[in-house]
């Protein structure tokens, strides 16, 4: 019998997904958990395994389309047949072929998905004008794109067939217009975007959109951290089979603070705030394409030799395709090492729905006064700066600064006691 498979929630907080691949097609015999497609959604990619041994029947779904969750992505014929799954399927059949000649299955073309329904809300398209390139006529967000590209659903009705026209708001008329003036040149080299970064785009805009942004830094002399690791790195190296960075000490500084300040390990949820009674730390890793925030669960109980081998392990997971849903689940509190790629300064976006997130830059030697009672002095000090992004609905300039203080009285006392 056909059994359909649906689009699975990779994520406590994902609502959609997008097949960015599809390892099978239609006809290909598979088995129960072998990987038929691979999905990217805000928070992960991920395979989706199949649920049955049987056939590939039929594929709903194009790729890189975005599909709610629960919506049927593929039918699956199986040879695990009932005989009441046999006469159900055989009084489906007699009601199919006597209604089949007095109407048209018109129900893909009007399950819109998330994707479809915002991007036509946004662009003030009127989806019952739209002809669907998907499966059955279904509309696609590459349809829409389509439109919007040509100047709008005006003027892309007036090369079909003439509807009746609204007038399009001016933002929308000058976005279109935007769109439109974006041309190509010889020489030029057009990148098609992938799954993973439509992703990875749709969060970020979102993130800036709905979150009240604002930014604070702070300076933090880490000479003693420097000459701490300097001394024990390679034995650490020789010890563990990994490298001890200066990341595992900062997140360290980090979590102790957010123990003294709750506030800031908050999340939004849209008529309340949760302040998060677990500290898992969300941390940035980048691949050659995309960006993955892969998270430290019990960050706070963990010691600085415990943080370095979950980065390590996690960083690892990334690079190798291997980082599953439930490693990208929970977060409270992004961490972004900014300073591995030598910037010295950077406002990041917050990884909604968290209250803030901290980049921490490059470490540079500079001329630094020291304070003391025999009188100032001008000395050589390892010196790195701290950038806060904090959603200004959570959170207040007060609390942040405290936060910030804390991190750099904890770095900058740091000592071997202190591990």
């Amino acid at each position: 019998m056909a059994t359909e498979m649906k689009m699975p929630q990779l994520g406590e907080s994902v609502t959609e997904g997008t097949i960015t691949k599809w390892l099978v097609q239609p006809g290909d015999t598979i088995k129960k958990y072998e990987p038929i497609a691979e999905v990217m959604t805000d928070k992960v990619s991920a395979e989706v395994p199949s649920s049955y041994n049987g056939v590939v029947k039929e594929l709903h779904v194009q790729e890189d389309e975005t599909v709610s969750v629960g919506t049927v992505i593929c039918s699956v014929e199986t040879d695990e047949v009932s005989v009441e799954q046999t006469n159900a399927a055989n009084e489906k059949s007699v009601v199919q072929d006597e209604t089949k000649a007095e109407e048209k299955d018109t129900s893909s073309r009007t399950r819109y998905s998330p994707a479809v329904l915002k991007l036509a809300q946004e662009n003030e398209i009127d989806l019952s004008q739209v002809e669907g390139s998907g499966k059955s006529g279904r509309i696609t967000r590459k349809d829409l794109e389509k439109i919007i590209a040509s100047g709008g659903q005006q003027q892309a009705s007036q090369q079909t067939a003439p509807v009746q026209q609204t007038p399009v708001a001016p933002e929308r008329a000058k976005k279109a217009e935007a769109t439109q003036e974006v041309t190509t040149t010889a020489g030029d080299i057009e990148i098609p975007v992938s799954g993973i970064r439509k992703a990875i785009a749709s969060n970020m805009v979102r993130s800036k959109h709905e979150i009240p942004h604002a930014w604070t830094m702070i300076e933090v002399d880490v000479t003693r951290l420097v000459q701490f690791r300097q001394k024990k790195k390679d034995a650490f190296k020789e010890r563990e089979g990994y490298n001890l960075t200066f990341l595992p000490f900062f997140m360290k500084a980090v979590t102790e603070a957010l123990k003294e300040f709750p506030e800031v390990n908050s999340v939004w949820a849209g008529d309340k705030i949760i302040r998060k009674k677990d500290i898992n730390l969300s941390m940035a890793v980048s691949t050659e394409d995309a960006l993955y925030v892969p998270v430290i669960h019990g960050a706070d109980d963990k010691s600085i030799k415990g943080l370095a081998k979950s980065i390590h392990e996690l960083a690892g997971k990334v690079r190798s395709g291997a980082l599953s849903s439930a490693d990208s689940q929970g977060g409270t509190f992004t961490i972004n090492n900014t300073g591995s790629f030598g910037s010295i300064q950077s406002a990041p976006i917050i990884n909604y729905p968290q209250a803030a997130i901290l980049s921490i830059e490059s470490i540079v030697k500079r001329p630094v006064v020291i304070e003391q009672p025999e009188g100032d002095s001008i000395a050589i000090r390892h010196m790195v700066n701290l950038c806060l992004s904090l959603d200004h609905r959570i959170l207040d300039g007060l609390v942040c600064g405290q936060f910030l203080a804390s991190i750099k009285r904890k770095l900058e006392q740091f000592s071997e006691e202190s591990i």
